[in-house]
């Protein structure tokens, strides 16, 4: 069991996701920085960085990890007739500025804060480069919930979604889930446990067997 934590301050190398504490579950490494390269290799290893502002990059590779296989999302018989019922427009990459910004906000749960000022800018450059996407859904003309990730390979990395009105996320990662399939993406990596995702069909698998879904050849770069 490790009992400390590796800093990534002048390093580009990580630790195998293995060495991750078990408590706090996943924790891995700290420091370093938010370069395009870095969150890619980082990404690549299924390593994800979170942290608040009063922290340095705190750096995670939780296990068992959640995940939620596009082809197995659960419709509630209510989200079903929500579905029906709801005109909403998707929109790809449309203004994934406004879409983080809405994720960022502190909501009721006190979840979001998260997402600071040096994470918006990174993610904005990886969106630059391709690298990051997001999904909006719009209702009569305005916004109601969205999601944003990483897309490498055949892996989408959902880092956050939010809703302005009832539902909001919830079609948006109905959306993402049938654009992933579409695409051919083989899973959705939703990092750590909640219960919302849960009851959407994510579930609980080892780290061993999130590997195998990670981009071909990335543990010999790492």
């Amino acid at each position: 069991m490790k009992f400390y934590l590796p800093s990534m301050d002048n390093k580009t190398k990580f630790p195998p996701i293995e060495e991750a504490l078990d408590e706090p579950n996943g924790l891995l490494a700290f420091g370093g920085d938010l370069e395009v390269s870095t969150l890619i290799n980082a990404y690549s290893h299924g390593i994800f960085p979170w942290f608040s502002n009063q922290e340095p990059i705190l750096w995670w590779s939780p296990n068992p990890r959640m995940v939620l296989f596009p082809k197995k999302i659960h419709l509630s018989k209510s989200f079903k007739r929500a579905i029906k019922r709801t005109k909403y427009t998707v929109h790809f990459d449309r203004d994934f500025q406004t879409v983080i910004d809405c994720c960022a906000k502190t909501r009721k749960d006190g979840l979001g804060t998260w997402i600071t000022k040096d994470m918006k800018n990174a993610y904005l450059s990886l969106f630059k480069q391709g690298i990051a996407h997001c999904l909006e859904i719009d209702v009569d003309g305005k916004l109601i919930g969205g999601i944003y990730g990483v897309a490498l390979d055949n892996i989408f990395f959902g880092e956050s979604m939010f809703s302005l009105k009832a539902n909001g996320s919830k079609f948006a990662l109905y959306e993402l889930c049938k654009h992933l399939l579409n695409s051919q993406f083989k899973i959705l990596d939703c990092q750590a446990h909640s219960d919302h995702l849960q009851s959407m069909g994510a579930e609980m698998i080892s780290i061993r067997e999130f590997k195998q879904y990670l981009p071909k050849n990335s543990d010999a770069d790492q």
